[in-house]
């Protein structure tokens, strides 16, 4: 049994991580796959706080001095505010590759405003759901 649904007759929709092409028709277990993600986005987005936790900790332990310290909780937030943004906008547009992989580094330090996006989004369709739809279904006009 295949996720893909039959197309033969025109374009092939593109698959979406850890849903395949269920988000086509919302069949075989796409209601249980966006709960799991959904699931699976919260706790990691609860490991990352605690990881950034010992992190702080550490910090303190190490007596750095208040001002390392804001700098460092700063970043974390600055950079989780622009991951969220830039993610949340990447599923309405594609990203521009270029701009992408500028962003590789702050999308890494911002790791929790990504996840809370996707978390977010992953509670009313697969992410990036509404972009493969709007892209599939403008080649399926193309093609009829």
């Amino acid at each position: 049994m295949s996720d893909t649904p039959d197309t033969t007759a025109g374009p092939r929709p593109e698959p979406i991580r850890f849903f395949g092409t269920t988000w086509v028709d919302h069949g075989h277990g796409y209601a249980v796959r966006r709960a799991a993600v959904a699931v699976g986005a919260l706790a990691a987005i609860a490991a990352g706080c605690l990881v950034l936790r010992f992190a702080y900790e550490g910090l303190e332990i190490a007596a750095v001095g208040g001002f390392v310290t804001v700098l460092v909780v700063t970043t974390f937030a600055v950079c989780s505010a622009l991951a969220f943004r830039h993610t949340w906008a990447g599923y309405a547009q594609r990203p521009a590759p270029d701009a992408q992989s500028a962003l590789r580094g702050l999308l890494a330090i911002g790791f929790l405003g990504a996840l809370t996006a996707y978390f977010l989004r992953s509670l009313t369709e697969a992410p990036g759901e509404t972009l493969h739809r709007t892209e599939y279904e403008t080649s399926r006009r193309r093609v009829l």
